[in-house]
C-alpha cells in the first residue's frame, strides 16, 4: 500500500498515477463481484484463457466519470456531467482524452475508455456508399470513461481496487484511501443482486430470407467473377424477444462458449455482451497484434469425428486460400503502422476449437512506428478483413450495396483503450445487443468464387447458434 509520503511525491512528480488497495480474491469470482457492484453503466471484461498473459486479468467498473458517443462526425463528449457536441473524428476526440492522462501501470488496463467502436466508423475514413437504415438506433461508437475500477488477477488470486489520481485532483491521501476502502467494503460485503431469468419465445426473425441471402451470394460471386474482389463477407441479423436480465444470458454464454474475449457492458439504454474468439487489435507498449480467423466448421459429435473435421478443414484448398488472403490483409494493416521489417507471423494456420465451431487462426505482430499511436492502428485495422473482404474497400462498397441494414456493433470492435496507451479490442463477432426487450445477433460468411449459397447461409446460422441457444 502506498504511504502518505509516496503519495505526496507521486503527486509532485507526475500528472497522473494509480492508487491501489489490494485484497485476497480466492473466495470470490468476477461474476460475484459484478453482481455486488452498486451503480450504473457497469462493465465486465474477462477471458477464458486464465493464467495466460492474454487472460490473466478481469476488469470491472461502474459509475463512469464520462462517455463519448458518435454518429458520423457528430460526437457527444460528456465529462463529469458536462456535455459538449462536436463536429469531429471520434477517434481523435478519444485520443485527446487518453493523451491527457498518460500513466504508468502494473496492469494492461489502468483506467480509460471501455465500450465499442462500430463497423460504420469506417465512413469517417472511406466513402463506401449511402448510409443504411439503422433498426437498433444506437450510437456508431459508444465508450464509457472510468477512473475507478477493479482488477481481478487470476494468477495471484488478488483483487485490486484502483483509483486514477489526476493532476487536477484536489483529494488528499486520506480522502483517496477512504474512497477506495468504502468502495472495497461496498463490493466485498454487498449482497449479490438477483438476476431475473430470460423469458423468450425462442422464435427468431431475420433481416432477410434464405432466398434473399442466396441472391446476395450470387451477386457477390458475379463481382468476384468480374475481378472486382477476391472475397466478401455477407451477414444477416437475427432478433428475438428477450424479457429479463441480460446478465443471465451472459452467464450462460460464458459457460456454453468460453472464448479469449468475453464482455458485458451495460450502457443503461441497452447492453452489449459477447464471447469473441478473435482480437481485432491489441497494442501493448510498442507491440501491435491482430489475429485473423477464417475457415470454419461445426464441431463433431465424437472425438473421432472432430479430428476428421479438423483434418478436412486444414486440407481444404478453398479455406486455406481464404485464410492466407486474410493473413495478408492483416499483415498489410499492421505493416502500415509498424517499423519496416518488424511484421512477423507467430502463429500460422492453427485450429482453435469452441463449443459449436472450430476455426483456422493466425497471429500477426509488429512494432509500432515512432509517432504512431494505437488510434492510428485502429483507424487502419477497422474493420478486419475477416468481416469485410479483399480488397477491403471495394468489398465494403459491395456489402453496402447488398446488405439492407447498418451493421452497428457487429464487425466493429469491443474492449478498452487505457490511459497508458495500451488497447485491447476484440472483433465484434459472437456479440449480442439487447435493447427494448429484444436481442439482436449478427453473423457472416466469407463468399469466394465457388461458394455454395445455401452452405454459406447455413454457416451464418452455425456461427450464430452459440448465442441463440443461450436463450433457451
Amino acid at each position: 500500500m502506498m504511504t502518505k509520503e509516496e503519495f505526496i511525491k507521486q503527486k509532485e512528480q507526475r500528472k497522473t498515477f494509480l492508487v491501489i488497495v489490494e485484497e485476497e480474491g480466492d473466495s470470490i469470482t468476477p461474476i460475484s463481484l459484478y453482481r455486488r457492484m452498486k451503480g450504473k453503466k457497469k462493465f465486465l471484461l474477462e477471458s477464458s484463457q486464465l493464467h495466460q498473459d492474454k487472460g490473466r486479468y478481469s476488469y470491472l467498473g461502474c459509475n463512469p466519470y464520462g462517455e463519448v458517443k458518435s454518429a458520423g462526425t457528430e460526437v457527444e463528449r460528456t465529462i463529469y456531467g458536462r456535455s459538449e457536441k462536436l463536429q469531429s473524428n471520434v477517434l481523435q476526440v478519444l485520443e485527446e482524452i487518453i493523451a491527457s492522462a498518460q500513466v504508468d501501470s502494473p496492469f494492461p488496463f489502468c483506467g480509460g475508455a471501455v465500450g465499442y467502436i462500430g463497423y460504420d466508423v469506417i465512413r469517417q475514413y472511406e466513402n463506401i456508399g449511402a448510409d443504411l437504415y439503422d433498426p437498433l438506433n444506437i450510437p456508431e461508437v459508444h465508450l464509457l470513461l472510468y477512473r475507478e475500477f477493479i482488477v481481478y488477477d487470476h494468477l495471484r488470486q488478488k483483487l485490486s481496487f484502483v483509483y486514477v489520481c489526476r493532476e487536477d485532483d484536489a483529494a488528499d491521501y486520506g480522502e483517496v484511501y477512504e474512497r477506495l476502502q468504502v468502495y472495497k467494503e461496498e463490493v466485498l460485503q454487498g449482497k449479490e443482486a438477483e438476476v431475473a431469468e430470460i423469458k423468450s419465445t425462442l422464435s427468431f426473425t431475420s433481416s432477410i430470407t434464405e432466398r434473399e441471402f442466396c441472391v446476395m451470394v450470387e451477386t457477390a460471386k458475379e463481382h468476384i467473377g468480374a475481378g472486382d474482389i477476391f472475397q466478401v463477407v455477407l451477414s444477416q441479423r437475427l432478433q428475438s424477444e428477450c424479457i429479463g436480465d441480460p446478465f443471465a444470458l451472459y452467464r450462460k454464454l460464458r459457460i456454453a462458449n468460453p472464448s479469449p474475449y468475453m464482455f458485458y457492458i451495460d450502457f443503461q439504454d441497452y447492453v452489449v455482451l459477447g464471447s469473441s474468439p478473435e482480437s481485432l487489435l491489441s497494442v501493448r507498449e510498442d507491440k501491435v497484434m491482430t489475429n485473423p480467423i477464417a475457415g470454419t466448421r461445426p464441431r463433431g459429435k465424437t472425438k473421432e469425428e472432430d479430428t476428421e473435421i479438423e483434418k478436412e478443414l486444414l486440407e481444404n484448398e478453398k479455406e486455406r486460400a481464404e485464410h492466407m488472403m486474410l493473413v495478408d490483409l492483416g499483415r498489410n494493416d499492421i505493416g502500415r503502422v509498424s517499423e519496416i521489417g518488424s511484421v512477423t507471423i507467430d502463429k500460422y494456420m492453427k485450429v482453435e476449437k469452441y463449443s459449436h465451431v472450430m476455426h483456422i487462426v493466425s497471429e500477426v505482430y509488429g512494432t509500432l512506428r515512432k509517432r504512431m499511436s494505437g488510434f492510428d492502428a485502429l483507424a487502419y485495422c477497422l474493420p478486419a478483413g475477416t468481416v469485410s473482404g479483399a480488397p477491403k474497400i471495394r468489398a465494403m462498397e459491395i456489402i453496402n450495396e447488398l446488405e439492407n441494414e447498418k451493421r452497428n456493433v457487429y464487425a466493429g470492435a469491443v474492449g478498452y483503450v487505457s490511459f497508458s496507451g495500451n488497447l485491447d479490442m476484440a472483433l465484434a463477432i459472437r456479440t449480442m445487443v439487447v435493447k427494448d426487450e429484444k436481442a439482436y445477433v449478427q453473423a457472416g460468411a466469407g463468399i469466394v468464387y465457388d461458394s455454395d449459397p445455401v452452405a454459406e447461409y447455413e454457416e451464418t446460422l452455425n456461427k450464430a447458434r452459440a448465442l441463440l441457444e443461450v436463450m433457451k
